[in-house]
């Protein structure tokens, strides 16, 4: 997935609408970017209930990001090597679990974790 592709997923994961707009707080979500603004990927974290933390195993350093899926009791991760910028490779792996849960086939965000799949 592009970058842009990942955003996209992402946001309707999060409910955003990325074609412009004021959101709840008064700013434009057209400049929502989590990719490069940690307050924007701490916020998709907890909107999607997203944990992460960092680890490390035979590959070196790694961001991690874990979510739910929806009829799944175990917990999915997805994991982003460290390179050179540790919050960088955290808040791409936020985003990369924000983009599995919103590239469901026709998943609606219902609240804190949950994802209603039609």
């Amino acid at each position: 997935m592009t970058d842009n592709e990942l955003l996209e997923a992402a946001a309707r994961a999060a409910g955003i609408d990325l074609s412009g707009g004021e959101d709840e707080h008064g700013a434009y979500e057209e400049n929502w970017n989590p990719l490069t603004d940690d307050g924007a990927a701490l916020r998709l974290a907890v909107k999607l209930d997203i944990d992460f933390y960092m680890g490390a195993d035979s590959d070196g350093p790694e961001a991690w990001a874990g979510y739910y899926l929806p009829g799944r009791d175990n917990k999915l991760h997805v994991c982003e090597p460290i390179r050179k910028d540790p919050y960088a490779a955290t808040r791409r792996a936020i985003v990369r679990a924000a983009a599995v849960i919103g590239s469901l086939h026709n998943a609606e965000f219902t609240g804190r974790g949950a994802i209603r799949v039609e």
